[in-house]
C-alpha cells in the first residue's frame, strides 16, 4: 500500500524530525533485508539464535534460488557431498521401479497398454521413465528441493508428453484464496527469442529474431474447473500443460520446499577445510628427516654434500642462519644443514592428535544431514566399524528412503491418472468413460471408466534390505503350494525376487489379450476345452 504525502494530509512535524524519522525507519529495514539475506545465502555462519528466527518465516525465492545455486555447485565439487547425492539416488532407484495397471475387462479397455504406452514413449524416456531421468530429477531434488513437470497433452488424442521444467522458471504459485493448500496456478517466466518472417523492400522473404520474456500460467494437475478462460490479467493460461510441482523438506504453509544438501554444506566446506590443513601439517612434519650440524659452517656445508653424493638424500634449501647446499623445497625428507647458533627442532606431538580419523565427525554430521550411513558416506567402515556394518542399512535409513519411495509413488500415480484420464476424455482416445462433476468437492472433474474397469496403478520396488534371492524365491514357492495365490502374483514375486527388469512385459508374454493367466504347462487342447466351459457357463 502506497501513502501520497499532501500538504492537506501532511502531519504538523517539523521537517527535521521527519527526516530523522524517515531515516532511521529506512536503517531498520534495510537491517532486517541483510539479516534475512544473511540466513537465506550464508547459513553456514548463521548462529542457533538466528536459524530459529528464520524457521519462523518462509525463504523467499530469490533465496532457494541461491540455495539451488550453490546446491549445483557443491555436488559437483564436493566429494562428501556428491558421494551423499548418488547414495540417495541409488538407494532410491538402485533397484528399479515397476509401474503396472491392472488389465481391463477386453482389449478396447486395457488401462495397462495405456500406462505401459506413456512409460516407454521415448519423449516420456527423456525427462521421467528411463534411469537417467530418474537419477537427474532425484539428484534435482537433492540441489534445488522442488521438482515441475509440465504435461503436454494431445486434445484429440489424449496423447501426453511429461516435460522438466526449470525451478528458476516457476517464480510463484496461485492458490484458492480460501485455502492455501490448495493450489489453482503457478506461475512461469522464462526467455526465448522469437522468430518472425518478413519481407525486404526488394521483395525477399527472411526472418528476424529478438529476444523476449514470457509469462505463462499453468493449471495445477487436477484444477481444471466449468469456465476456462483462455487469459487471466493479460497471462495466457495453458490448459492442455498442467503442472506438477515435487517439493521436499517443505516446512508446513510453506510454498517451496528445500534442497536435501542445504543441511549439510557448511559441514562438508570444514571437512575438506580439515583435510586440507591435515594435508599441509603432514607435508610440513615429513619435509625434515635429519638435523646435520657442525661447528663451522664449512663443514656443515661439505659434510651436506657428502651425504647427498652418498645416499641422494635430499638437502632443503637454507633456513634463516643456516647454510644448505640447496634442493628442492618440494621433496620431503630432506637433510637440514646448519653451522653454530643455529638449530632445526620439530614442533613437540606428544599430546597432539593430527591423524586424519580426527576429521570423522564432520563427515558424520554431513552423513545426519543427507540421511545416509557414515560408514557408506566415507566408504570405509573406519578402525570401529566392520564389514557386516558398512554393508548393512540400519533401519532409520531404509525407513528414510522408503519416505522417499513413496514420495514417488504417489508422483508416479498422480501422473499415470492424469495419463489414463486423457485417454478417456479425448476423441480418439484408446479408452472409453464418462466425465462428469463432483458437486461436494467444489466442482472437481470426475472420469470413470466404462464398465467399470479397474484403473489402480500399482507402484512396486525391491526391498531395500535385500534378502537372499534363494530363501525368497523358497518363500515364495511354498507360499504358492497353498494354493491360494493367484498365479500372476506368483510370477510377479517370482520375477521381482530374480531381480528381473521388465517385469510387467514378461507378464505381459504370459497372459491373453484379456489379461487371464496362460498356464504354459497346459496343451492348447486343454485351453480350447477351458475357452469352451467359460463360454457355456457366459450362455448360462
Amino acid at each position: 500500500m502506497t501513502l501520497a504525502l499532501t500538504e492537506a494530509n501532511l502531519p504538523d512535524y517539523d521537517p527535521a524530525q521527519l527526516v530523522e524519522a524517515l531515516g532511521a525507519s529506512e536503517n531498520h529495514v534495510e537491517l532486517l533485508q541483510e539479516s534475512v539475506a544473511d540466513l537465506q545465502m550464508a547459513a553456514e555462519d548463521s548462529g542457533w539464535q538466528r536459524l530459529g528466527f528464520a524457521a519462523e518465516q518462509e525463504f523467499t525465492r530469490q533465496g532457494i534460488a541461491q540455495m539451488a545455486t550453490n546446491g549445483r555447485v557443491m555436488v559437483l565439487a564436493a566429494p562428501l557431498i556428491r558421494r551423499g547425492m548418488q547414495l540417495r539416488i541409488g538407494y532410491v532407484w538402485g533397484q528399479g521401479v515397476t509401474v503396472q495397471a491392472r488389465a481391463g475387462e477386453s482389449a478396447a479397455q486395457d488401462v495397462n497398454a495405456v500406462i505401459q504406452a506413456f512409460w516407454d514413449d521415448e519423449a516420456n524416456q527423456t525427462s521421467f521413465t528411463s534411469s537417467q531421468a530418474q537419477e537427474e530429477n532425484e539428484r534435482a531434488l537433492g540441489t534445488d528441493g522442488n521438482l515441475c513437470f509440465a504435461l503436454f497433452t494431445d486434445p484429440m488424442t489424449g496423447r501426453v508428453q511429461i516435460r522438466s521444467v526449470p525451478f528458476e522458471e516457476v517464480t510463484d504459485k496461485i492458490t484458492n484464496p480460501g485455502d492455501r493448500e490448495d493450489v489453482w496456478f503457478y506461475l512461469r517466466q522464462y526467455d526465448t527469442t522469437i522468430i518472425r518472417p518478413f519481407r525486404s523492400a526488394a521483395g525477399v522473404l527472411s526472418t528476424r529474431s529478438r529476444p523476449s520474456t514470457e509469462r505463462m500460467l499453468h493449471p495445477a494437475v487436477g484444477y481444471r474447473p466449468a469456465t476456462r478462460p483462455k487469459s487471466i490479467d493479460g497471462i495466457e493460461v495453458a490448459w492442455d500443460a498442467p503442472i506438477i510441482h515435487i517439493p521436499v523438506n517443505r516446512l508446513k504453509g510453506w510454498k517451496w520446499g528445500v534442497p536435501d544438501v542445504y543441511a549439510a554444506l557448511p559441514w562438508a566446506r570444514a571437512y575438506d577445510g580439515f583435510l586440507t590443513d591435515w594435508a599441509k601439517l603432514v607435508k610440513a612434519l615429513s619435509r625434515f628427516a635429519w638435523r646435520l650440524t657442525g661447528d663451522k659452517s664449512s663443514k656443515a656445508r661439505r659434510a651436506a654434500t657428502a651425504v647427498q653424493t652418498a645416499t641422494r638424500v635430499p638437502v632443503a634449501p637454507p633456513l634463516a642462519g643456516s647454510l644448505s647446499t640447496g634442493g628442492d623445497s618440494g621433496l620431503v625428507g630432506g637433510l637440514a644443514a646448519s653451522g653454530p647458533g643455529t638449530s632445526l627442532e620439530a614442533i613437540p606431538k606428544s599430546g597432539a592428535t593430527i591423524d586424519s580419523e580426527s576429521g570423522r565427525p564432520l563427515a558424520a554430521m554431513v552423513a545426519a544431514a543427507m540421511g545416509v550411513p557414515v560408514t557408506m558416506l566415507l566408504a570405509d567402515p573406519g578402525t570401529t566399524g566392520a564389514r557386516a556394518v558398512a554393508e548393512t542399512l540400519d533401519k532409520p535409513t531404509i525407513l528414510e528412503m522408503g519416505m522417499r519411495r513413496a514420495l514417488w509413488s504417489s508422483v508416479i500415480q498422480t501422473v499415470c491418472s492424469y495419463v489414463v484420464d486423457q485417454a478417456v476424455k479425448a476423441p480418439r482416445g484408446p479408452l472409453s468413460g464418462t466425465v462428469s462433476r463432483d458437486r461436494s468437492a467444489g466442482g472437481r472433474e470426475v472420469i470413470t471408466l466404462a464398465n467399470d474397469v479397474e484403473r489402480t496403478v500399482s507402484v512396486d520396488w525391491p526391498d531395500l534390505n535385500e534378502l537372499d534371492p534363494v530363501k525368497l524365491v523358497q518363500a515364495i514357492v511354498a507360499a504358492d503350494s497353498t494354493e491360494k495365490m493367484p498365479p500372476l502374483e506368483t510370477m510377479r514375486l517370482l520375477l521381482q525376487a530374480l531381480g528381473v527388469k521388465d517385469v510387467d512385459e514378461v507378464i505381459d508374454a504370459a497372459t491373453d489379450e484379456n489379461g487371464d493367466w496362460v498356464d504354459p504347462l497346459a496343451s492348447s487342447g486343454d485351453q480350447a476345452v477351458q475357452r469352451a466351459r467359460d463360454g457355456v457357463e457366459g450362455e448360462g
